[in-house]
């Protein structure tokens, strides 16, 4: 049986969190906003609205690890990010592996470089849309 659980999909970056939104259920993830992060702390009282506005079940944070799998500094930042956002609200987080999300989020949007964007929230919108696409195709 297939549950109808809403999920919000976080891009962690030290500038820039882009977020998703997905069903279960339709198993689609859509780009939703970003929202801007002084070294990595967002403005909290923003994530508590869309929290409210979307009544999210899941939580997924995609973890940014080397080509590897190794896990680098982001790694730890990502996980950090991810761990306050249960302790804070209180929902389920899960981790999804994001590497090359922001070049293929760049690649969809037909720019080179992230620098190259004018609208730098668009790539981490779509970079959240595919770490959540990617983990309900998982599932």
């Amino acid at each position: 049986m297939t549950t109808a659980r809403t999920i919000l999909g976080f891009d962690f970056g030290m500038k820039n969190i882009g977020i998703a939104v997905g069903q279960e259920l339709t198993r689609t993830a859509n780009p939703l906003t970003a929202i801007k992060a002084r070294d990595g702390i967002p403005d909290w009282d923003q994530i508590a609205k869309l929290l409210s506005e979307w009544q999210p079940a899941l939580l997924i944070v995609g973890l940014p690890l080397n080509m590897d799998g190794t896990e680098q500094e982001m790694t730890a930042a990502a996980r950090r990010f991810g761990n306050r956002l249960h302790g804070r609200f209180q929902l389920p987080v899960e981790w999804q592996d994001e590497r090359l999300s922001t070049y293929e989020a760049l690649d969809h949007l037909g720019i080179r470089s992230k620098m190259d964007s004018r609208q730098r929230s668009d790539v981490d919108q779509l970079s959240a849309q595919l770490i959540l696409q990617s983990w309900l195709n998982q599932q």
